[in-house]
């Protein structure tokens, strides 16, 4: 659901956008740290956040991080 607000900033298109890996942490609503492949070596870390149920909002993407690798620890960022 966020992979259209990431392209928007980068000014991009990803022909490929796979999660590898996802952290939480528990806010006022629930902030996902999610490490996703975009190319063969490429990598980028999302940081998304998702409001309480009663909000009635879809995830949002709050900050995000390129140039990762596949082997780059996935931290708050």
């Amino acid at each position: 659901q966020v992979k259209p607000q990431f392209e928007s900033k980068e000014n991009r298109k990803y022909g490929t956008f796979n999660a590898i890996l996802y952290r939480t942490q528990v806010v006022a609503g629930i902030n996902y740290f999610i490490k996703v492949q975009v190319s063969g070596a490429e990598y980028v870390h999302l940081r998304v956040f998702q409001g309480l149920p009663h909000e009635n909002q879809g995830p949002r993407l709050d900050g995000y991080q390129t140039g990762k690798t596949k082997d780059d620890p996935l931290t708050y960022f």
